[in-house]
């Protein structure tokens, strides 16, 4: 089967691979669409969180031999540690993630725990559907906000960006997101979004999912005391920020890390509902060439989408 392969650093290709080989307790699925995540574009120009040769890909949905639509959950959890008993998997001591510690969705075919599989409508587009693992970690960030939120404010327009500000609007909050990228503010204005260059401004809480220092400096200092910075982007590993205006004013930050089972099934539901059309469908013969390009900057495609060669219908 046909597959797009992280092979070394920095180096993506499409390649012929031997077919998934199912373990027990799981099913093989035939790809109907694969979201290209910003960590995938950062993560293969080194060999560390995600190791060569692997077939990466965690935004993904598609057919069961049976005929059944489903959407996977790439996040693995041993179920018996002190965080799954907590009914937090997304702290799990031993997690794992399809796409990335082990081969995803990023080819023809790929074999998943039946356990990963949740049936999908009709209605929703296969393309839409690969976007509900970002949608559920859009929803678990708006779960972090704190109390007494009105106003939340939304760095970067990227796809998680966008996802959090809809999440966010769906929620009654007043949203603006920013952008250094005309064209990204302009699709956040498409959706009925606030959006500008910057936030203006004091804020209740404010998502940062860029993960740049400037942006999560801004986070901090743009809500009002007593608020909260919600840290979702993974840009960089480090960042100064001035502890003693943290201290004084009981500014709260935290961290975002993926979402529950109950967050995914209110994702898939959430799919359903908020405009998400702003993705680009690729074809997996093309998918090597576009990876690249979006990891050399490319801003034409704001999310782009794997499709099998044959196209893929609703």
């Amino acid at each position: 089967m046909k597959a797009l392969v992280f092979t070394e650093p920095g180096v993506v290709e499409y390649l012929d691979v031997p077919e998934p080989e199912m373990r027990d307790g799981e099913t093989i699925i035939s790809v109907m669409s694969s979201a290209i995540c910003g960590s995938e574009l950062h993560g293969f120009r080194s060999s560390g969180f995600r190791v060569p040769p692997l077939i990466m890909g965690h935004e993904f949905a598609g057919m069961t031999p049976d005929g059944r639509r489903v959407v996977i959950n790439p996040l693995l959890s041993c179920g018996h540690c002190d965080a799954c008993l907590r009914n937090e998997p997304q702290l799990c001591r031993t997690r794992a993630l399809i796409g990335v510690n082990r081969d995803g969705g990023f080819a023809e075919r790929v074999s998943v725990p039946n356990s990963a599989m949740h049936t999908i409508p009709d209605s929703l587009a296969w393309s839409t559907a690969s976007l509900t693992e970002p949608l559920a970690n859009a929803v678990h960030a708006n779960g972090l906000l704190g109390k007494h939120v009105e106003r939340v404010g939304i760095i970067g327009a990227g796809p998680i960006g966008l996802v959090c500000a809809l999440v966010a609007a769906h929620h009654g909050h007043d949203v603006m997101i920013s952008d250094t990228s005309t064209e990204r503010q302009d699709i956040a204005r498409s959706l009925g979004l606030k959006s500008s260059h910057e936030l203006d401004g004091e804020f209740d809480a404010i998502i940062d999912a860029v993960g740049l220092p400037v942006s999560r400096q801004a986070s901090v200092a743009g809500i009002r005391a007593g608020g909260t910075a919600v840290w979702i982007g993974l840009a960089v590993d480090s960042v100064e920020l001035s502890a003693n205006s943290i201290v004084r004013e009981e500014k709260h930050i935290t961290g975002s890390f993926a979402y529950t089972a109950e967050e995914f099934g209110v994702a898939i539901e959430l799919a359903t509902q908020l405009d998400l059309s702003w993705t680009t469908d690729v074809p997996l013969s093309a998918s090597a060439e576009a990876f690249l390009a979006l990891a050399g900057g490319e801003r034409s495609m704001v999310k782009a989408i794997i499709v099998p060669d044959s196209g893929v219908q609703a």
